[in-house]
C-alpha cells in the first residue's frame, strides 16, 4: 500500500483547500503550483480537459473560447490542478492570438515542473466564421520523448473532424 503525502511533499502547495480563493484577472504564470511526483520512476500519462479557456482577441479585445487540452509525462513534479485551473482563469483579460496563448501555457508548465513531455493543444469556437485549433508541444531534448514530440506533432490531427466536435 502506498502512503499518503508527507508536508514535506506537499510543500508549496497552498491554493488547494483554501476557502479564501482570490481570482487573478491578469495572467499571472506565479499562480502555478507543483508537488513531487510519488512515481517517477514510471511513465504516466497527465491529460487536462479544460473547457472554459477564455482570452482576449488582442486586435478588437472580443473574447475568445476554448477548450484547452494538457497533457503531460512528469519527472520530479507535477502541476497541482487548482493552480492551473486559477493559472488559466488569469487569461481571461490577457490579449493574445490563439497560436501564442497555446505556447505561453506550454512554456509556463515547462518552467514550473519540467516534465519529460508535454503537448497543449487548444480548440476554439468559431469567430468570424472560422476556428482555430492550435497544437504544440516539447519533449526534452535527447531522450525518447524528443522523438515522442515529433511523432506526435506529425500525427496529432489525422482524424477528420465533425462540426459538432466543439
Amino acid at each position: 500500500m502506498s502512503e499518503g503525502r508527507t508536508k514535506e511533499q506537499l510543500q508549496g502547495v497552498t491554493l488547494l483547500g483554501n476557502q479564501g480563493t482570490k481570482y487573478a484577472y491578469t495572467y499571472d504564470p506565479s499562480l502555478l503550483e507543483t508537488f513531487e511526483n510519488k512515481h517517477p520512476n514510471r511513465d504516466t500519462f497527465v491529460k487536462f480537459n479544460c473547457p472554459e479557456f477564455t482570452s482576449l482577441c488582442p486586435m478588437t479585445g472580443q473574447p475568445d473560447f476554448a477548450t484547452m487540452y494538457i497533457s503531460y509525462i512528469a519527472d520530479r513534479r507535477m502541476v497541482e490542478s487548482k493552480s492551473l485551473k486559477l493559472y488559466l482563469f488569469s487569461f481571461r483579460n490577457h490579449g493574445d492570438f490563439h497560436e501564442d496563448c497555446v505556447n505561453i501555457i506550454m512554456n509556463d508548465l515547462i518552467d514550473a515542473m519540467q516534465p519529460r513531455y508535454i503537448e497543449v493543444w487548444g480548440k476554439f469556437t468559431p469567430r468570424g466564421g472560422i476556428s482555430i485549433d492550435p497544437y504544440c508541444n516539447w519533449g526534452r531534448p535527447g531522450t525518447k520523448y524528443e522523438a515522442m514530440a515529433e511523432h506526435r506533432l506529425l500525427n496529432h490531427d489525422l482524424a477528420p473532424e465533425k462540426v459538432d466536435n466543439r
